[in-house]
């Protein structure tokens, strides 16, 4: 099984109820970045963007914002 880092950014957004362009206003990050993050596409993970996400929703510690998970690979089929 391969590992693989996933921002749980949607989630605590949804739980919140905030919309992805009020937080970008709030951190002062581009719509799309926190798209990208949102949607887990984004291939490195900026510091100072997970940082200002932090911030602002008040995130004291890293792992209620990234976990890892496991996906199968295919040459575990």
């Amino acid at each position: 099984m391969a590992r693989k880092i996933r921002l749980k950014l949607r989630d605590i957004l949804n739980e919140r109820d905030i919309e992805q362009k009020e937080l970008a206003e709030k951190t002062e990050l581009s719509v799309r970045t926190i798209s990208e993050l949102c949607n887990n596409i984004t291939k490195r993970y900026p510091r100072e963007a997970l940082e200002r996400i932090a911030d602002a929703l008040e995130i004291d510690d890293i792992s209620e914002l990234i976990e890892i998970v496991h996906e199968q690979d295919e040459s575990d089929s």
